[in-house]
């Protein structure tokens, strides 16, 4: 794990019963789990527009994004995609379906996208965002996304806008090498 400086009493060895090496305490067994971290956030909408956030952070500061981030510990998925709208954008969003569960182990990630209905359409540039607009289809920036799971989400939000029920959505066949370094099966 990088920028992680272990005691000298933690090694890796692969534990009984275990596949692989883990970072493991000498003294009492302990197992320290390197786990993929989990993004949680929302195609978040108004009426027939998609909210996006200009990000003030880095990475990729500047460019377009969905709310989204970290989850957090002691929340559901769904409540930390509706706390990055808040955050990101200051505002309320139903949440009412998992548009799509991308994993991305290049990055160490697992993102849970949701698709949401804004509770009214007030907004705003929380304190990660330089600016926060509602977007028709025809005019969202995609050369400005920041990231790949953003064009995924919205992309499987406009495929699946009219359905009330659907399976999530993965990470597009084209992309899987891109995102996980192996060939698609």
């Amino acid at each position: 794990m990088t920028g992680y400086d272990p005691p000298t009493h933690f090694e890796r060895k692969t534990p009984i019963g275990d596949d692989r090496e883990r970072l493991t305490c000498n003294r009492c067994g302990w197992i320290h789990y390197e786990n993929p971290k989990v993004i949680v956030g929302v195609v978040a909408t108004w009426e027939e527009k998609i909210l996006l956030c200009r990000r003030a952070i880095e990475p990729r500061h500047g460019y377009w994004t969905i709310p989204a981030g970290f989850m957090e510990l002691r929340e559901t998925a769904e409540e930390g995609a509706q706390r990055e709208a808040r955050e990101e954008a200051l505002l309320q969003v139903e949440i009412n379906a998992l548009l799509g569960a991308y994993s991305i182990p290049r990055a160490g990630q697992m993102h849970l996208i949701y698709r949401g209905q804004m509770t009214s359409p007030e907004f705003g540039p929380g304190p990660e965002s330089l600016e926060v607009a509602l977007y028709d289809w025809d005019d969202i920036p995609w050369d400005e996304l920041a990231f790949l799971s953003n064009r995924w989400a919205l992309n499987h939000y406009n495929e699946s806008k009219h359905l009330e029920t659907f399976p999530p959505f993965t990470v597009p066949v084209e992309d899987v090498e891109t995102v996980s370094g192996r060939k698609p099966s």
